[in-house]
């Protein structure tokens, strides 16, 4: 029985609901926000001063963070403007698939109502011979986890 790998974290692809594919939009070079944790609440203990309860409250979750190398047409990046420019806020549903060695789906997160709050582009420098990178920020309500296959 062969021993099992980790799969390697560099193989990947983002999608965005509801916007025409594009192998380019697809293409980032980091994603940053998939965690979870759990939210809690401190309460004095009545009449014992020593001691706080925690108690859980609910689940949080960071915004996702994208980068890549500037794209001069992107359909991902008319979104972000129109909502953050316009304030024509549509919510979509990201899907960050990790991918195995043939290019298919190991796991996906889903990220639900994921809309973005920001947009940036790296410093521009004439010393130095760097890609422009532009990164997003998303804001999401919250993730599911599929494996695939």
């Amino acid at each position: 029985m062969p021993g099992y790998y980790p799969p390697v974290g560099f193989h990947f692809k983002v999608e965005v609901d509801g916007l025409p594919p594009n192998d380019n939009d697809n293409r980032f070079t980091e994603v940053g926000g998939l965690s979870v944790e759990l939210a809690t609440e401190e309460v004095a203990e009545g009449g014992e001063n020593r001691f706080i309860q925690k108690y859980p409250v609910r689940a949080k979750y960071p915004e996702l963070v994208l980068k890549r190398g500037l794209l001069l047409d992107s359909e991902v990046v008319g979104w972000v403007r129109r909502c953050i420019e316009n304030l024509e806020i549509v919510p979509r549903t990201v899907y960050v698939k990790l991918l195995n060695e043939e290019h298919q789906p190991l796991l996906t997160w889903n990220l639900t109502n994921a809309y973005p709050t920001r947009w940036a582009v790296s410093d521009l420098s004439s010393t130095s011979n760097a890609v422009v990178v532009e990164s997003m920020q998303l804001f999401y309500q919250a993730f599911t986890l599929q494996r695939e296959g």
